[in-house]
């Protein structure tokens, strides 16, 4: 573990607690269970945190769109289960093997990446865990110039949410603006029967991409 973190973990409970999914944790108390998942919640926050005071200091033109969209490339789901691969912390997880009898799904290692950062916030503080995300994660695992230029599919980001939140939503055709040589779809994004974003361009497909998009800044995603 030191090899990963770069220094002596002083209280070692913190760190197997990020460990332990779910599955094979016990109930300590009545809805609560001894599982990463609150280090988890904290974990997510402190990386917000770093990446939008990184991202803020390296790109000092940028307006708040590029950044915000910069840290939602850098903060995703997909990007934590890659940094938690190549951190290779799969081999630590405390799983219930006859619930995940082939295979872990990813995002599990992904929670595990943010629950150590709660664990390391916890244990070091912020400074050590800012100093861990900057120097042993962004500077090591995250390129930068491929993080600008790639686009996100946010609408599969958008639908993981809205299915994870168990939340009724629908992509709605407002209007097909235009004549047949220029037309244009008008598309509003429904969450729970409130209009969350509304966007316009000639492909369908990237109108839905777009109005996503518009939802994952409006919910938070």
């Amino acid at each position: 573990m030191r090899n990963i973190l770069g220094f002596y973990a002083g209280n070692i409970a913190l760190y197997k607690l990020a460990f332990r999914h779910s599955s094979a944790a016990q109930m300590i108390k009545k809805g609560v269970k001894d599982s990463n998942e609150r280090l988890e919640f904290l974990g997510d926050s402190i990386i917000g945190t770093v990446v939008a005071d990184y991202l803020f200091k390296k790109f000092p033109f940028k307006d708040e769109g590029f950044l915000t969209k910069m840290r939602s490339k850098m903060v995703s789901r997909a990007k934590h289960n890659q940094v938690a691969k190549n951190l290779g912390l799969n081999k630590f997880i405390e799983v219930n093997n006859d619930r995940f009898k082939t295979a872990q799904p990813s995002s599990i290692s992904g929670d595990a990446y943010e629950a150590l950062i709660g664990a390391i916030y916890l244990d070091k503080g912020y400074n050590a865990a800012q100093t861990f995300i900057l120097t042993r994660i962004i500077n090591v695992h995250i390129d930068m110039d491929e993080v600008e230029t790639k686009e996100i599919d946010f609408k599969s980001k958008f639908i993981e949410w809205v299915q994870k939140e168990k939340k009724e939503f629908r992509f709605e055709v407002v209007n097909d603006a235009g004549t047949a040589a220029d037309k244009q779809f008008i598309i509003q994004l429904i969450v729970e029967n409130e209009t969350v974003g509304t966007a316009q361009h000639f492909s369908k497909k990237r109108a839905e991409q777009m109005v996503s998009e518009q939802a994952c800044i409006v919910l938070d995603i």
